[in-house]
C-alpha cells in the first residue's frame, strides 16, 4: 500500500492509526515510523470519532447504500459497481468541494 499513497501524495501525507488491535501491534507501529514521513498514532486519535473519522462513519454507509440499490448476480458485478460508485463518491465530493469552498 506505501509505494501506491507515494506514487499519489509523494511524501506529503499522514498517516492516522486508528486503534484496532492489529494497527497495534508493536512491529506495526515500527513499519510505520519508518515508512511513513508523519504518523497520528492509536493513542493520539479517538477511535469514535464520527468527525474525526468521516470515512467510517459516513463515506462506508453511503457506498453500502448506493452498491446495494440493485441486485448484484456475479462477482464481476459486484466490482464495476463498486468502482462505479466509489468514482461516484469522488465526482459528488468533487463537486460538493467547488460549490462550498470556492477559491
Amino acid at each position: 500500500m506505501f509505494p501506491a499513497i507515494k506514487q499519489v501524495s509523494g511524501d506529503t501525507f499522514v498517516f492516522q492509526q486508528d486503534s484496532a488491535q492489529a494497527h497495534r501491534a508493536r512491529d506495526t507501529i515500527q513499519l510505520l515510523q519508518r515508512e511513513t514521513p508523519d504518523v497520528i498514532g492509536p493513542d493520539l486519535w479517538p477511535p469514535n470519532s464520527p468527525d474525526m473519522n468521516p470515512v467510517d462513519y459516513k463515506i462506508w454507509g453511503v457506498i453500502q447504500q448506493w452498491v446495494r440499490e440493485s441486485r448484484i448476480n456475479s462477482v464481476d458485478e459486484l466490482k464495476q459497481r463498486l468502482h462505479d460508485v466509489w468514482h461516484g463518491v469522488q465526482l459528488n465530493l468533487r463537486i460538493f468541494w467547488f460549490n462550498n469552498f470556492p477559491r
